[in-house]
């Protein structure tokens, strides 16, 4: 679909004497061409061309996204639409380059909007906890939670919490410290990219909340929508990969051996490639 497309506009172009379509006017017109579809998986409370517009605004402001593929980007835009959260400053949702490849990545917020359409949340939230407040928790048959921030220098930041209330009157909530926090940074594809970088306090309580998601009474639909938070798309007809889908062993990898991990991954891709380029000039002087 995206070549045919990219032809027929370069062909028009050429027919009138126009200079060739830009990157962003390519990607306007491929976001077009699939309204329809967007728009059947769109929810009711959303409009599809104002989702569109906004859309093609975050990747317009973005150059590293216009150098992205363009299946990719379609993808993350259908992700978006698919949970009905908007891309960009509201912050239901990012789209974050990575590579030459877009990475559909939910907001603290859309979290929080996405429990909340469920319909069995009466509130949500999360809070951060600095060195200096007075704060304290406790699980176990009786668990409780005391937080009372500190009126003027806070001191460090130590880690989130989330509280959820149900219509039933009940109650869960979690706390995450930051080195826990981080170790759940690195293994995101984006954990030195996007907002996680520039609203690290904002990832840390979607990173709480979303942990927190599995003791919620949420629809399989939500579920499966937070499942598909940070994945690559490449082809909108194809299932997302999620960064999080691997082995148990592989989640629990520190935050000091992921860098050695990918490391080592670089280090043997590379002398695999020197490999097959000395077996390929080995094959040509015999």
């Amino acid at each position: 679909m995206a070549d045919d497309l990219k032809k027929k506009l370069e062909a028009k172009a050429k027919e009138t004497g126009a200079s060739p379509p830009t990157p962003a006017q390519t990607i306007g017109a491929y976001l077009k061409k699939m309204e329809p579809e967007i728009a059947r998986v769109l929810p009711k409370h959303m409009d599809v061309d104002r989702l569109l517009r906004i859309a093609l605004t975050t990747i317009r402001t973005n150059p590293l996204l216009l150098e992205c593929t363009v299946p990719s980007l379609l993808g993350a835009v259908m992700q978006a639409a698919q949970l009905g959260l908007e891309p960009g400053l509201l912050g239901q949702c990012y789209i974050i380059p990575y590579g030459r490849e877009a990475t559909f990545i939910i907001g603290y917020k859309g979290m929080i909007d996405l429990a909340r359409r469920s319909g069995n949340i009466k509130s949500i939230y999360a809070h951060e906890v600095y060195s200096n407040d007075e704060f304290e928790y406790e699980y176990g048959l009786h668990p409780s939670l005391t937080h009372k921030p500190a009126m003027s220098e806070r001191g460090e930041f130590i880690g989130v919490y989330a509280v959820a209330h149900f219509m039933d009157g009940g109650y869960q909530f979690e706390f995450m410290s930051k080195e826990e926090i981080d170790r759940r940074r690195m293994r995101s594809r984006s954990y030195n990219s996007g907002p996680w970088v520039t609203d690290y306090e904002e990832m840390a309580k979607k990173t709480v909340i979303r942990h927190m998601f599995k003791y919620l009474p949420l629809s399989v639909e939500i579920m499966r929508g937070v499942a598909q938070d940070e994945t690559v798309r490449p082809d909108v007809n194809e299932e997302p990969i999620s960064v999080y889908n691997r082995p148990l062993e592989a989640q629990m990898i520190s935050a000091e051996e992921i860098p050695a991990e990918r490391m080592r991954a670089e280090r043997e891709e590379k002398e695999e490639k020197e490999g097959t380029s000395r077996g390929r000039k080995d094959e040509t002087e015999g």
